[in-house]
């Protein structure tokens, strides 16, 4: 399969997942979002990984449901998932405790628009209550298929 008809696949994929997050728990949020300026763009992060090692190198933490993950991720991205159950971020927890609080540790969802989702606000809390300094956002502003597959930066299945 050429890599032009994987990625248009991929993007298919995802886009038909895109409705995972409608509905009441998708809310409305203020302009005022927890992480500040602790953000990161998908050019950069993009450039990062492809740059840094070992400890420099960045932890992305996919907030996504499942299947959208498995059709394709940021390379790398270890699945948390929807953080829509106390099970789910006492699992985020606990993986998070043996890590050095000074890790750089980039968050993502990209199911729907940023300003509606649920999973990237609950996961930011859980990492900077926990102490970490080092936690950044990934700025997707529409979903994880247009403002990163879209847009031709690497992926992982």
């Amino acid at each position: 399969m050429s890599s032009r008809l994987g990625v248009l696949m991929v993007t298919a994929v995802l886009a038909a997942g895109l409705s995972a997050c409608s509905g009441d728990n998708a809310g409305t949020v203020s302009s005022k979002e927890p992480w500040g300026e602790n953000t990161v763009k998908p050019a950069d992060l993009a450039a990062e990984l492809a740059s840094t090692t070992g400890t420099d190198k960045p932890v992305v933490v996919c907030t996504a449901p499942p299947f959208l993950f498995r059709a394709g991720h940021v390379p790398g991205a270890v699945l948390h998932g929807p953080m829509t159950s106390p099970a789910v971020i006492n699992d985020l927890t606990a993986w998070a405790q043996p890590l050095p609080r000074s890790s750089s540790i980039v968050i993502y969802c990209g199911c729907c628009p940023m300003e509606q989702c649920p999973n990237i606000r609950p996961a930011y809390k859980v990492l900077k209550d926990l102490g970490f300094t080092r936690v950044r956002v990934l700025v997707l502003p529409d979903n994880f298929a247009t403002d990163w597959v879209g847009r031709g930066y690497p992926i992982e299945k």
